[in-house]
């Protein structure tokens, strides 16, 4: 009775793919470096988006915070999930 080979290497190659652009993105990774005064910045944010745009300055800042509590049924407590971030875009004639 022969394999059926077909399936099984389709498979290999999808999973394989896989692997191989993980692995290709985990290796071009560098590893962030941890600051606490960042840190304490971001913690200090309001919830919310706020942009602001300085005069003196060709560029647009902008802060963001959300920070909420999930409790999926089954957990006996909730999870709390907070992303918070500090962005400048600036674009200029060269």
């Amino acid at each position: 009775m022969p394999l059926p080979l077909v399936p099984i290497a389709g498979a290999a190659l999808k999973y394989g793919g896989v692997a191989l652009v993980a692995w290709l993105v985990a290796r071009n990774i560098a590893v962030a470096r941890i600051d606490q005064s960042v840190e304490d910045a971001l913690d200090a944010l309001p919830d919310g988006l706020a942009l602001c745009q300085p005069r003196d300055r060709e560029q647009t800042n902008a802060t963001g915070r959300l920070a909420r509590r999930v409790q999926l049924p089954g957990m006996d407590r909730p999870v709390e999930i907070e992303a918070a971030f500090y962005a400048r875009f600036r674009a200029r004639k060269t």
